[in-house]
């Protein structure tokens, strides 16, 4: 019989990431149904700090939290896929990454693309000025388009989560704990103190609280 240990595999700053995330989207999602275009703009701005923050612990990061741990060659993603007993992985397996890294990049996208969108009635982005009616008009578009893609990758990545925890590949939890059962022959990863991560989310709070969302606060 396999011997198992429990080792911590996601670090704060992950989780953190990952359940505000969870959180803001529902937020975003809700305020533009309901027409509440300020409060849609001041969550868009706290995920954005977040991004910031998740993408500098992708690069200097705890070892699981990197994008050198869990992005590969696309030969490794596709004999992963292929393989009916993959390897175990403490942190993202292959394809897991190339999700992560994909939902990562168009949560910029719908970020960056809203800066610049419009509603045509009330409100605008703070960059909407800087561009033509017409490339507004297509950022826009693009930011609408972009959601709808969003929430199929989210959507897999959910069902993703779910069949691994049929297999008893407890995600979720680990994700709540940071803490992962596994083969004792797995070298617990590398954890990393979380200081400048705080330090970057902060900063980057400081800053977009201070140019973005106080002025719709005085608005509101």
């Amino acid at each position: 019989m396999e011997q198992k240990t429990k080792s911590i595999v996601w670090d704060l700053p992950v989780r953190v990431f990952h359940w505000g995330i969870v959180v803001l989207m529902g937020g975003l999602w809700w305020t533009a149904e309901q027409g509440e275009m300020e409060w849609h703009q001041i969550l868009a701005y706290v995920l954005a700090a977040l991004l910031v923050m998740r993408w500098f612990w992708a690069a200097a990061g705890s070892q699981t939290a990197k994008f050198s741990d869990f992005i590969r060659s696309p030969k490794a993603v596709i004999s992963y896929a292929l393989n009916r007993s993959p390897s175990p992985t403490l942190g993202h397996n292959p394809l897991g990454g190339y999700m992560v890294l994909a939902l990562m990049l168009m949560l910029t996208v719908q970020l960056v693309t809203g800066l610049f969108a419009t509603d045509d009635i009330f409100t605008e982005g703070p960059l909407y000025a800087y561009v033509s009616s017409e490339q507004a008009s297509w950022l826009t578009w693009l930011h609408k388009t972009n959601f709808t893609a969003l929430q199929i990758f989210i959507a897999a990545h959910i069902l993703a989560v779910i069949l691994h925890q049929f297999k008893g590949d407890k995600l979720i939890q680990a994700m709540f704990s940071g803490k992962k059962l596994h083969d004792s022959a797995l070298d617990s990863p590398k954890m990393k103190s979380a200081i400048t991560a705080w330090i970057v989310l902060l900063i980057a709070l400081g800053l977009l609280g201070y140019f973005l969302i106080w002025p719709i606060y005085q608005f509101m």
